[in-house]
Parts: structure tokens; C-alpha cells; sequence
């Protein structure tokens, strides 16, 4: 085989015992070269250490010769002086080749947990990780310490087979099973006889809600729960305020969230903490000191902050104890949140089955979360960072002294490994949601985790959930989580993990906030085992390093890749908005779609509004409303998603007159986890099967993914009866990206991005898919239109957003993405997410669909009239709606102007005339006003496609 010349002059140095000389001639230069005057040609002998670092047969010379050393000596107080910045930078890419390659420090590559599904063949042995020699020549690595987040985008995986594109497939199950899905959808045949009541009944209902709230569930009544008197109270005041809350939020260009200042490195995020140990509560109580409180009542900070789940298999009394400390700790630290029981909780918790057998509730899933009172800014990244990390990891090679290595958590060694005695943190991991699979002791206060794979894979490590406690106050420590997976991460532009504290939400501070400086995602030096590989190119993995600076001393704080939503959190929540509605005026159903492998009830959430009547005619109107359909969590690891799926749901049972409006008109079916098993344990992408269920959609299975194979099937059922959703929309996490965006479908788009040779002339195309993104890019703060994208790639067939697009006729099927960071554009630039923001964004949405049928041509005059009545009651306020990104039309005309032609077409102002009736005038006026467009179905010209925007 002929050799490049660069490789083989590498091999001849080597050969020829060059490597010792050239780098002592990289000592002289750098001891005589004090003026930096000959950089240049010490760039170029470094480069003849590279090249030959590109060869195993060169590292192994390398080493030998003590050049791992040699390296760090000369560059360890270089590292930022800018004119040594070409000879750095070589450094570090010869570092990072010439660090020994090993596994991780794991008994096997697989799972901690395993799960046998039944009617699967049994899967291998795991592999055993064990050392071994890379003979393969190391690939040069550039050094990544920039900020650009910028991807590059390739083109060759969109589909170009019209056939694909325009085809639709068949059933995938015979025809008649779909009438199962007939009683999970009963508000089409239910006559509502029960609507026929006494006057007066509605009044009966206000007057009852504080009595039926005031019930406290018990472990024998987990049915019999509901609102608390504060909850109830809070549900009054709560429709009080959302009667303007959404409009007004609107109106102003934001919601009434307010950056914080920005903290400097190791600023503590609690500012308002007291010195004393007081604190004041929600409602303004005062709560005594936590210290003399916990020594009087004799309470183990550790038992506190990991209660007890009481699970009815005990045989023990533990579970009146646990209700017995549980109830007084409630009684000491009252705490009211909206939508939460922390009884309830617990009760729902027993029914939650983990492979695990989880026995511990984790404390801020079973307290509860109040967002921050402000939103927190991303945080500045550090200038070479990456550098430091990278030499601190090559000083912890070469000098050992004070490397500890002692393991301290790890699921695969259950015996006890924590020194209680010993100076070192204690971890666990061992609840729902949990992830953590391993934590070694590196320093004094410096740890080495590993996160658990998902359940029956050996892969997608990248969502962590763990609790630690044992530390000190103001105290610096280090945590690198060694086994991630992705290339990149927001990590390094700006986010950080959330960190909840229990003694802070015994001082009535609640929160989940972002937490950590000193923030570094990098590549390390651990490989995969070839065993694994398969004989492929080996996996390389990559360490997220952070500092945290924890509150208070001998505290019990969780952290976590972003906030938590649990799957009995999802289930307590359905319980308490079921509650907290009249029945009489609105339809609240909660079902179960199926059951999870696990064992678990998949909830089917419907909601609209009561029939004035059980008259002929007002069901008949009820019956006739469309449907839209709303999924989420179908990947664990995106708790974002349930927050906003959250946000959604409180706002459709709320007061507000938009949401009023919406279950007028509309019947939502919503399955707000499609993946309960991952969630409960803690995978981040996959089922217990070990399968991306957004990879199943095209033919899934009643018996492997029964929750996907069901929501096709209801899917399947709305088309057949007639009853299409106007609008399905899947929601996500976006772990690259910033913002809030859609992904949606486009036959031409895709051709004409793929710069395919089939004409387009003859294709004709809903085009109103891209209405949606519009009107949410003019409402929400966080969505932004520049990264949607409507192209159909290969890889993608199989996601819900393709196949209900492709074989239910959906038009406008999207995917949501919500980051895991936050937003570089509009109102909360600079911002990063919280709870509040994501919430915001759900509503957003249902606001949206509203605008979307206003927009259309099959809106009705009794929603026009509405419509135009909500518009006098508050003027001018979807003016405000859509013109809140823009000073006056003519900017966002221009920003119109800017697309290609084809869009100037499908972005046409439909004549008033449309209207005879004139009841649209007014909403008409104001909606081209802001050069938003009334869409009628047609057909798209042909001509240029969008920028390229890959999808996750």
C-alpha cells in the first residue's frame, strides 16, 4: 500500500528514534525563545510531533520519551497568553492523540437494570469492558474550544422518491380492530342526558369545592383525592387572574417573567438565602430555623430528603411511619403549590412499576417545584475552559499523588461502598427517574460519574437525575460525568444542569434552578471496547464538567440534566385537573390509552367544553367539532416537553376566554406520555425494549410498542370516521439547538432542497402548514420560525410527524422542539429556560390553534362572533398578538419580501369579501394589519425551497 508522504517521513522518524530529539528541541526553543519572536517555527516542529502523533507506532514513541510531560511542563502557564496561541493550540491536539485510550470503569457496557420482555428472545451476555490495545491510527482532532454551535448541514439524507412522498400506504392492521378505538372516543356517541339537571346545579358545585378539597388522601383512599382548601383557593384566584393573564401577556411582548442579573463565577443562584436559617413560606409565614428544627425532631436529612414510598408489599409497620413523618413534616413546613399533593404523590407513587423496584420517592418530585421569581441568564462561557480541563486531566496521568480513585456509589456493586466516616459525598439514584450509575472519588472534592444506560441497550447516556448529600457550605465541587455520548452540547454555549436544594424548600424556596460554572463538554480519552464496536470504528465518549458551589452545609441536593417530570407527577396532576374543573362546563376524560410493558397505564387525556344541552341540535354541534391531537415524552430524557405538555393542559381547563374558546370549538385528544417505562427509569431515548419508539410509527406492535401501536390506531380511527385532526403535534427536546420550533412536512420543499430533476409543477400540496409556525413565531416569545423546517429526510420515515402526515392525510403534522437551554433571539434572549417559560409556551400554543382557524376558511360564524366579542371585550389585543415581534406592518412585510417567490405566493391577503357577512371585518382588519394571511387550501407554485434545517 503506497503511504501518503506526511506518513511515511512519520514513520521514519520514528524508526529512526527521532521523536526524544525533536522534543528536546521543543524545550530549547521554548527555554530560549523568552520574546515569543520564533513561534512560528516552533509551530512547525510541533507539527512534526502531530504527524507522527497520527501513528500508533508515534505515540507509543511518544510516551516513551516522556512527552505527555514534557508537553505540560512547557505549557501549563502559557495557556492563555495569546501570542503562543499556534503553539497551544497544536499542544493540545498532540495531548488529547497521545492520551492512553481505555474503557470506562464499568463491569459491563450495558445496563445497570435489565428487563425481560416478554415473547422476545433472550439477548446476549453483556459484554465485559476490558482493556485492550487500539491499534487503529489515531483520526487528527481538532481543538473544539470556540463558540460556535453552528452544525454542519448535509442534504443527502432527504427523500427524493416522489412515490415516498406522495404515496399512501395501507391499514398496517386489519380494519375492523379499529373499532376498539370507539370507546375512547365516547364524546361522538354520549348523549348527555345527565346535562338535564336542576337550576342552580353550577352554584352547588362552587359551593361543594371547599369541602371536597379539604379531603387528605390515605394510603387506603388513593382514589379519593382532590384539592386542598389552598389549592381550591388558589384555583379561584387562579381563574381570576387568567381571565387577561394570556392576552395581556401577549400584548406587553412577554410574560411577566424578568431576566436576573448575571452572576459572576461561583455565585451562589439562591441571592435572597438568609444567614439565619429563616425563611418565609408562600404565604408568607415565617419557618424556623432548619438546623434546631431537624436536631429537635431527631430527623435524618437523608430520610427526609428521600422519603419512603410505604409500598403496600412491606410487612413492616414502615408504612404508617413513613405517613406519620411525612404528615408532620408537611405540618412543620407548610408549603402550598398549585396543582401538586404531596400526599397524592405518595399514593400515586405505590402504583408507579420500576424495573428497579424503586422504594424512595425523590424529594423534589414529592414536594413539589415553584418556578424561580426570575428568569436566569446563560451563563458566560469561560475563556479556554476546555484547555484547562484537558491539562487537568493530563496532570491527573502524569501526576498521580493525589488521585484518590476510590469508588463511592454503584448500582452494579449494591453492597455498601459509602464510608459515612469518610470526607466524601454520598449519592443515589435509586428513584423514579434516577440516573446515576457509578460515582469514584477522584480528589477531595472532585468526583468521576457515570450515567446509566438506557434499560436493555448500551447506549444514549445522556440524561441524569441524582441525589447528593454530605457537603459543605460555600465549598467548590467538581463533578465530570465521564460516559456521554453526544458530540456536542448546550452545555458549552451557555446552559446549565438544575439543582434543587431540600433545605432551601424547607425555607419555602421550592425551585429547581440552574446551578454550576466552569462548564466544559469535551471529548476524553475513553473508547468503547471493540467486542461492543462489533468490529465497527470504536465509540468515542465525552465528559460534561461542572463546579458547583452547594447552599448550606450537611444539606441533601439533587441535580439533574434539566428539570424532572416524573411519571406519577404526570398521573397526580391528571388526578388534581380533573378536580379542579365544573364539570358541567367542561368535558375532562382521563382513560388509559393501554399498558406499557412495564406494567404501567398509558393516560388519554380529552377536553372540550359541555353541550349547552342534550338538545339534538347543541349535541349534534358538539359532535361536530374537529379534533386536534396533541403527544409528548416519547423520549424520557425530554422532561422539557411535559413541561410545556403541563402548560397546555392547565391552560385548556382554565378560564381564559381564549381557552373558552378553544374547547368550544375544538375536542382535544392528548397523550401526554408516550413512553411512561423510560421515564419511571430514567432512560433518556428508548422503551424497556431498548428501541426508540419514535422509530416504530410505521409498523408498530400491539405487544412490543403497545403505546405506540395504540396512538396510531386511535389516529387511524379519527381518519376513518371522517374526523381527521386539523393540527397533531408531537412535543420534544432539542439538546442542540435554541428557541422553541416546529418541524412539519413538505413534498416540494424537500425536492426543491434536494435539487432533484422531478418537476413540481404537477404535485399539488396543502400549503398550509407553514400558517402554524408563523403565528406562533408573531405570539411566543420563544418560538422562533428561522429554525423550523419542513423537509421529509429518509431517516425520519418512521417518526410520528411522517407517518400521520403520510398515512392519516394530516397536513399539518408537526414535531415541537423546545431546547434544553434557552433562547439567542427575542424577548428572552440570552435567557435560559425555565419551568415558567416552558409552561408559556404550551399556552402559546393553544393560542395558536385558535389564530389558525380564525385563519381559515372553514371557521365558523359562531367562532368569528366570538371572536370579534373577545377582541371588543379587550382592544386591540390580537393586534398586540400579531404585531408583537414587528414595530408596524411594513417591517413584517419586508421580513415577507425576503422569502423566496414561492412563499410570497402562499403568503397571499385573502379579500374581506370572503366574509359577506361581515361579522370578520374587525378580525380581518387587524390580522392584515400585521400581513398575516387568511390561508385557503390550493396548490403551491413551483420554485425555491427554504435554507437546509436538519432535524433531530
Amino acid at each position: 500500500m503506497d503511504l501518503q508522504p506526511e506518513e511515511s517521513n512519520s514513520r521514519r522518524a520514528v524508526n529512526r528514534g527521532y521523536v526524544t530529539s525533536l522534543l528536546k528541541l521543543h524545550q530549547d526553543w521554548h527555554r530560549h525563545d523568552a520574546a515569543n519572536a520564533y513561534v512560528l517555527i516552533r509551530r512547525a516542529l510541533l507539527l512534526c510531533l502531530k504527524h507522527i502523533a497520527n501513528l500508533r507506532s508515534g505515540r507509543e514513541a511518544f510516551l516513551a520519551a516522556q512527552g505527555m510531560e514534557i508537553l505540560f511542563s512547557t505549557t501549563e502557564n502559557c495557556l492563555d497568553d495569546n501570542d503562543l496561541e499556534p503553539v497551544v493550540s497544536i499542544i493540545i491536539q498532540i495531548l488529547r492523540q497521545c492520551y492512553p485510550k481505555s474503557t470506562l470503569p464499568l463491569v459491563t457496557a450495558t445496563s445497570a437494570y435489565t428487563f425481560s420482555v416478554p415473547g422476545s428472545i433472550p439477548s446476549e451476555t453483556p459484554c465485559v469492558l476490558t482493556e485492550e490495545d487500539f491499534e487503529d491510527d489515531a483520526d487528527e482532532e481538532v481543538d473544539k474550544d470556540s463558540d460556535s454551535e453552528d452544525v454542519k448541514e448535509q442534504d443527502d439524507d432527504l427523500e427524493t422518491d416522489v412515490n415516498k412522498l406522495t404515496s399512501k400506504p395501507g391499514l398496517d392492521r386489519p380494519e375492523e380492530e379499529l373499532m376498539q378505538y370507539e370507546a375512547m372516543c365516547v364524546e361522538l356517541s354520549c348523549n348527555f342526558e345527565e346535562l338535564e339537571s336542576k337550576p342552580g346545579d353550577d352554584l352547588h358545585f362552587e359551593e361543594t369545592q371547599d369541602a371536597k378539597h379539604s379531603h387528605i388522601p390515605t394510603v387506603t383512599s388513593p382514589k379519593q383525592h382532590c384539592l386542598n382548601k389552598d389549592q381550591s383557593s388558589w384555583r379561584q384566584e387562579s381563574q381570576d387572574t387568567v381571565q387577561t393573564s394570556l392576552l395581556s401577556m401577549v400584548k406587553m411582548g412577554r410574560s411577566t417573567m424578568h431576566p436576573a442579573s448575571k452572576k459572576g463565577p461561583g455565585m451562589n443562584a439562591y441571592q435572597n438565602m438568609q444567614s439565619s436559617g429563616l425563611g418565609i413560606d408562600s404565604s408568607g409565614k415565617e419557618i424556623p430555623d432548619i438546623q434546631v428544627s431537624l436536631k429537635q425532631d431527631a430527623w435524618d436529612i437523608d430520610m427526609i430528603s428521600c422519603p419512603s414510598i410505604s409500598a403496600s408489599f412491606s410487612n413492616s409497620a414502615r408504612p404508617t411511619e413513613t405517613a406519620e413523618v411525612v404528615d408532620k413534616l408537611l405540618q412543620t413546613y407548610p408549603k402550598h403549590l398549585p396543582f401538586h399533593d404531596p400526599h397524592l404523590y405518595m399514593a400515586k407513587s405505590r402504583r408507579t412499576r420500576s424495573v428497579a423496584n424503586f422504594k424512595m420517592m425523590a424529594f423534589p418530585d414529592f414536594w413539589g417545584h415553584c418556578p424561580p421569581p426570575s428568569a436566569q441568564s446563560m451563563l458566560e462561557r469561560k475563556r479556554g475552559v476546555q484547555r484547562i480541563k484537558i491539562f487537568e486531566d493530563v496532570q491527573r496521568l502524569i501526576q498521580p499523588c493525589d488521585v484518590i480513585n476510590k469508588v463511592v456509589f454503584s448500582l452494579d456493586e449494591p453492597w455498601s461502598l459509602q464510608d459515612t466516616a469518610s470526607d466524601c459525598l454520598r449519592f443515589s439514584s435509586e428513584f423514579e427517574s434516577g440516573n446515576l450509575r457509578k460515582a469514584i472519588q477522584v480528589r477531595e472534592r472532585e468526583y468521576d460519574l457515570l450515567v446509566n444506560t438506557d434499560v436493555n441497550s448500551s447506549q444514549h447516556q445522556q440524561w441524569f437525575y441524582f441525589k447528593v448529600s454530605g457537603m459543605r457550605a460555600a465549598v467548590p465541587y467538581r463533578f465530570n460525568i465521564i460516559n456521554c455520548e453526544k458530540p456536542n452540547s448546550q452545555f458549552n454555549y451557555g446552559m446549565q444542569p438544575t439543582l434543587y436544594s431540600v433545605k432551601e424548600a424547607l425555607l419555602g424556596r421550592p425551585t429547581w434552578i440552574r446551578m454550576g460554572y466552569e462548564i466544559c463538554y469535551y471529548k476524553n480519552h475513553y473508547r468503547q471496547s471493540a467486542a461492543i464496536a462489533g468490529g465497527a470504528s470504536k465509540k468515542c465518549f465525552y465528559t460534561l464538567t461542572f463546579v458547583v458551589t452547594f447552599p448550606h452545609s450537611e444539606d441533601a441536593c439533587y441535580l439533574a440534566y434539566h428539570y424532572p417530570y416524573t411519571y406519577t407527577a404526570l398521573m397526580t396532576h391528571l388526578d388534581i385537573l380533573e378536580k379542579s374543573v365544573n364539570p358541567k362546563q367542561i368535558y375532562f376524560r382521563q382513560e388509559v390509552l393501554c399498558q406499557t410493558l412495564g406494567g404501567n397505564s398509558c393516560p388519554l387525556v380529552t377536553i372540550t367544553a359541555m353541550p349547552e344541552s342534550s338538545s339534538s341540535d347543541h349535541l349534534e354541534q358538539f359532535r361536530q367539532r374537529p379534533y386536534q391531537v396533541i403527544t409528548a415524552r416519547v423520549h424520557p430524557g425530554e422532561s422539557n416537553s411535559s413541561w410545556v405538555m403541563k402548560g397546555a393542559l392547565e391552560f385548556l381547563v382554565s378560564s381564559d376566554p381564549v381557552a373558552r374558546l378553544l374547547r368550544e370549538n375544538f375536542i382535544f385528544k392528548i397523550i401526554p406520555m408516550l413512553n411512561p417505562d423510560g421515564v419511571i427509569n430514567g432512560n433518556h431515548r428508548c422503551s424497556l425494549k431498548g428501541e426508540d419508539l419514535n422509530r416504530q410509527w410505521l409498523s408498530p406492535s400491539a405487544h412490543l410498542q403497545p403505546t405506540i401501536y395504540h396512538a396510531k390506531g386511535l389516529l387511524y380511527y379519527l381518519s376513518r370516521v371522517g374526523r381527521s385532526p386539523r393540527v397533531f403535534c408531537d412535543f420534544h427536546g432539542h439538546s442542540q439547538k435554541k428557541n422553541v420550533f416546529l418541524y412539519g412536512c413538505s413534498i416540494k420543499e424537500t425536492l426543491w432542497q434536494a435539487e432533484s430533476t422531478v418537476g413540481t409543477s404537477t404535485i399539488s400540496e396543502d400549503i398550509t402548514y407553514r400558517t402554524l409556525p408563523k403565528i406562533l413565531d408573531k405570539l411566543a416569545p420563544a418560538f422562533t420560525m428561522s429554525s423550523c423546517s419542513f423537509l421529509v429526510e429518509k431517516s425520519r420515515a418512521s417518526t410520528a410527524r411522517v407517518v400521520v402526515w403520510r398515512e392519516m392525510g394530516v397536513s399539518r403534522s408537526y414535531t415541537m422542539e423546545s431546547s434544553y437551554c434557552g433562547c439567542n433571539q427575542g424577548p428572552y434572549q440570552g435567557l435560559q429556560f425555565g419551568t415558567s417559560e416552558l409552561e408559556e409556551m404550551g399556552a402559546m400554543f393553544c393560542l395558536g390553534l385558535l389564530i389558525l382557524e380564525l385563519k381559515s376558511v372553514s371557521c365558523s360564524h359562531q367562532l368569528l362572533t366570538h371572536a370579534a366579542t373577545l377582541l371588543h371585550a379587550d382592544e386591540e389585543a390580537l393586534d398586540h398578538h400579531l404585531q408583537r415581534r414587528c414595530s408596524s406592518s411594513s417591517s413584517v412585510t419586508s421580513e415577507l419580501d425576503d422569502e423566496p417567490p414561492c412563499m410570497e405566493e402562499i403568503d397571499y391577503i385573502t379579500d374581506s369579501s370572503s366574509d359577506p357577512e361581515g361579522s370578520f371585518s374587525e378580525l380581518d382588519r387587524q390580522i392584515q394589519e400585521c400581513a398575516f394571511n387568511k390561508d385557503e387550501g390550493g396548490e403551491e407554485e413551483e420554485g425555491p425551497g427554504q435554507g437546509r434545517k436538519t432535524t433531530p
